[in-house]
């Protein structure tokens, strides 16, 4: 009997325990980008009556209006009309504010969230059922949002208009792997020419002319097109790039740009992604961007990068929610071009190492930042035998640590796996103080204290044929490959809008395989070795000189 009175205590408390739990805050922005803030915002979630639900910071709060209730979620803004203009839609309740359109709650002094650091009660009755404070739980960002997911508060810093996409597998694909300068152009052409029905195209920045003309010749054929464009690249959109919008514009192709503009924001620092997907089918995604340096003609110069064209109706409706998703905020709007100057190829040759080539049964794995950057993290994590990784360069973490996947490669060679590093040397990521020949250095300092299979060189331009390397890939146990456009950097994994896709197949990995050995094989001086080496040659000039003269005087 005891046993069973314990028993039924124990239910009614989980009863109460699971009511007190049921309305939570799921979801709140204190610092959103309006000018003071009007905007903020709560949401809470859950079933049930709000009758005896109060929100509050320990000085100001509101309850509900009698008889409200709540069956998912409910957004209450600071001010109603605001929101509107920050969002595109009215909030459920406002707190302070008279929009007509959106119900008031009822308030004692008004709910002000404070930027830097601050408290958000719930209170049941009498009873606190949720806080949350900040620093100490979420880190303040001005525009970020803070999402409770599974009972915990999500650390990424998830900007205002931002997706959360979740990770996502699709199998049995059949990928076509490509590499720049090689064959991309040729890859790239093929596919604008089958399609029929649509291309919705994701870049960073657009300006070649004969890519451009194969938009025009698809949506000729009828075919349904649609551009994005980052709006602010850095150094700003080239004349070319202008010039080349223009033209898609007088062909009847709308071009949207993401960009910032009056009191909206852009939700992405860059939209540096670049990719295509084609007639709902196929997605073609690479780490190059839509210019001749990325996609010269065949048989001239141009960057070294990868891409994959994979034939999937899953994944490429996968990238299609995400253009979707980028398309119809209020910071991607109508963007019209100027004449300009076309951009012309480069007038140096190339020679042709690399085809197309097709591999059927594959696994791909969408990595989309800032949603599933961490995925990279994973990949290298997950190795066991050995890394290849070809960037166009690797910068640390501002505070003074190393880059989170520089890391975890690192951490991979502790354990015993091959870990190879190759970086651009172009001059502009050779020539400062802090670029990619001190990273090479470092890196092979790490590896030599610590005696670690370990390496890391920049590329020989002058005998590798390639422009540069503008590459963002990597190649684990030589099965599974990353191609992508996320940098490594702080910023392009966690505030870029960036894309890539992990690929699962022995065939395609040999295939890049091949491409990274090409380009590693040829040994790179750093600058300040070449000038070490020329000032030991002049002094052994001067010496062997002063001896001649030193010679000559004696007779």
């Amino acid at each position: 009997m005891r046993c069973l009175t314990l028993a039924l205590i124990l239910i009614l408390l989980a009863g109460v325990m699971h009511a007190w739990a049921a309305v939570q805050i799921t979801e709140f922005c204190p610092d959103p980008w309006m000018y003071q803030d009007a905007d903020e915002y709560i949401v809470l979630s859950g079933t049930g009556p709000l009758d005896t639900i109060t929100v509050s910071d320990g000085h100001g709060g509101f309850r509900f209006p009698a008889g409200t209730t709540i069956n998912g979620s409910l957004t209450i803004a600071r001010n109603g009309l605001a929101f509107r203009e920050s969002h595109g839609v009215f909030p459920d309740f406002e707190w302070t504010g008279d929009s007509p359109e959106v119900p008031g709650v009822v308030g004692g002094d008004p709910l002000r969230l404070a930027n830097a650091g601050d408290c958000l009660m719930l209170h049941d009755g009498i009873r606190l059922t949720q806080e949350i404070c900040w620093p100490q739980e979420v880190k303040p960002r001005e525009g970020e949002v803070h999402y409770l997911e599974d009972g915990v508060w999500d650390k990424r810093p998830l900007m205002l208009g931002q997706s959360r996409f979740h990770a996502a597998v699709f199998r049995n694909v059949t990928v076509t792997t490509f590499v720049s300068p090689d064959c991309s152009n040729e890859v790239f052409s093929e596919a604008m020419a089958k399609a029929k029905e649509s291309i919705r195209l994701n870049m960073y920045e657009f300006s070649s002319p004969a890519m451009g003309d194969a938009l025009i010749a698809a949506r000729a054929r009828g075919a349904n097109i649609t551009v994005l464009l980052e709006g602010g690249p850095v150094g700003g959109m080239s004349d070319s790039e202008k010039d080349l919008v223009l033209t898609l514009n007088r062909s009847g192709i709308p071009v949207l740009s993401m960009v910032s503009s009056g009191t909206t924001h852009a939700p992405y620092r860059y939209d540096h992604a670049k990719y295509a997907v084609i007639d709902g089918s196929e997605l073609l995604i690479t780490s190059e961007n839509f210019k001749y340096s990325g996609f010269p003609p065949e048989g001239m110069s141009g960057n070294r990068g990868w891409g994959v064209l994979c034939d999937d109706r899953g994944l490429a409706g996968y990238f299609s929610k995400v253009f979707s998703a980028d398309t119809s905020g209020p910071s991607s709007v109508p963007y019209s071009g100027v004449s300009g100057e076309p951009e012309n190829a480069a007038g140096e040759t190339h020679t042709v190492k690399f085809r197309p080539a097709r591999f059927e049964g594959a696994t791909v794995t969408p990595v989309i930042a800032p949603d599933t950057s961490s995925l990279i993290t994973d990949l290298l994590d997950s190795s066991q035998q050995s890394i290849e990784i070809e960037q166009a360069y690797i910068k640390n973490e501002t505070k003074g640590g190393l880059n989170r996947y520089l890391a975890a490669a690192i951490n991979a060679s502790r354990r015993g796996v091959h870990v190879r590093v190759l970086l651009d040397s172009y001059w502009f990521n050779v020539e400062g103080p802090n670029d990619n020949d001190e990273m090479a250095a470092l890196i092979n300092r790490i590896a030599t204290a610590e005696h670690l299979p370990l390496e890391a060189k920049c590329i020989n331009l002058a005998v590798s044929q390639v422009d540069k390397i503008h590459n963002k890939g990597v190649i684990v146990d030589d099965r599974r490959v990353l191609v992508s456009s996320i940098n490594w950097n702080t910023n392009s994994p966690d505030f870029n809008r960036e894309a890539g896709v992990i690929i699962d197949h022995p065939g395609a990995a040999a295939y890049f395989r091949a491409v990274f050995d090409d380009d590693w094989a040829p040994q790179y001086h750093t600058p300040s070795q070449g000038t070490d080496r020329i000032k030991i040659i002049v002094a052994l000039v001067v010496i062997v000189l002063l001896g001649i003269f030193y010679f000559m005087r004696r007779r």
